[in-house]
């Protein structure tokens, strides 16, 4: 099996190509991020201007996309320092304000979703 990925072009990647793959993938995330952003205030302008219903799903998507980024940053990271004694630990100040920025993005997510609800009732 291991001939067969290896004719077709998979192979271990060494540290110079790994080190692109994830300038790559960071370059495509943070575009993504910004055309849902883009695409978030799109959909807020139609609903303001032509009165039509509320698509939520970039804010959403975008909203996603960061949490699970960063996250998993911080799993990773907490992973990666648990043995090692003299690297300092994250401090809970940082995740206190992590968790309460993720909260407030959740809150004002669901506060549009429902002022905007009311606005096409009224």
């Amino acid at each position: 099996m291991k001939k067969f990925f290896k004719k077709l072009g998979f192979h271990k990647m060494d540290e110079m190509e790994q080190h692109i793959t994830f300038k790559a993938q960071r370059n495509a995330f943070v575009f993504l991020e910004f055309a849902l952003i883009i695409w978030a205030f799109y959909e807020s302008y139609k609903v303001l201007a032509y009165h039509t219903h509320l698509n939520i799903l970039p804010s959403m998507l975008a909203t996603g996309g960061l949490i699970i980024q960063n996250v998993s940053q911080l799993i990773m990271t907490h992973n990666a320092v648990k043995g090692d004694e003299e690297s300092p630990k994250a401090s809970p100040l940082f995740k206190t304000v992590l968790i309460c920025i993720i909260v407030s993005i959740i809150t004002l997510i669901i506060l549009n979703m429902v002022i905007m609800f009311w606005v096409m009732k009224s």
